[in-house]
């Protein structure tokens, strides 16, 4: 009688902890549609915050490398023209103008104007001539930079095949020629025709309906 008691007892102790077991698990399915939550980040980096002052659980593994930033200088201004109020005389004004190591393509499209235009002119001749391709850039009959201006078909006869010719950049007349585009483009002298957009060589005489300007040594010029 005391074996099947302890024998009974024995049943009911092992019914209860399977019991007690199942409880704490739920259901398969339930389970299943819990998926883990992973473990929040103590210690989160800011986006513009230093990394280096937060505190790290093991710092032996993290390494912070500082790369130095660079931002480019803005351009300066326009190197290639100049003007100067001290001077008395555009040919003192000329001669201030230092040589630019390079010049821009359409600085060299306003001096070869210049130069193949007007270079046995005098300085106010050539100064004239620039005028006027600057004027043209200028204006919204025209192309809008000296070198669409120059090439333009049809408008200055010295050019060939829609090129400059060669220029002999040594010579002391393609010195000047660029001295006189940089102060052309500055404005820094008085235009003595001023405004115009038009010219042509005095010897000839076309049927031109521009309001007519000045002439200057060779050239007649018209607005």
């Amino acid at each position: 009688m005391g074996t099947k008691l302890e024998w009974a007892s024995a049943v009911a102790l092992a019914a209860s902890v399977v019991t007690a077991v199942v409880s704490t698990q739920g259901s398969g399915a339930a389970a299943a549609d819990h998926e883990p939550v992973p473990a929040l980040d103590q210690n989160p980096v800011v986006e513009g915050e230093d990394a280096s002052a937060l505190p790290s659980s093991d710092s032996s593994d993290v390494t912070f490398v500082a790369e130095p930033v660079v931002q480019a200088l803005p351009e300066s201004g326009n190197t290639d023209v100049a003007g100067d109020d001290t001077a008395e005389t555009l040919a003192q004004l000329v001669a201030m103008q230092d040589a630019p190591a390079k010049l821009s393509r359409n600085m060299r499209c306003l001096a070869g104007a210049i130069y193949f235009e007007s270079r046995g002119e005098s300085l106010e001749g050539q100064l004239a001539v620039g005028r006027v391709v600057i004027n043209r850039a200028n204006s919204d009959r025209f192309p809008d930079s000296y070198c669409s201006v120059v090439l333009q078909r049809s408008q200055f006869s010295f050019v060939r095949r829609g090129r400059l010719p060669r220029i002999p950049e040594r010579s002391a007349a393609w010195k000047r020629a660029v001295a006189v585009a940089r102060i052309a483009a500055a404005d820094g002298w008085d235009n003595p025709a001023k405004g115009a957009l038009f010219f042509h060589a005095a010897r000839i005489s076309p049927r031109w309906g521009h309001a007519r300007l000045a002439r200057v040594d060779n050239h007649i010029f018209y607005r």
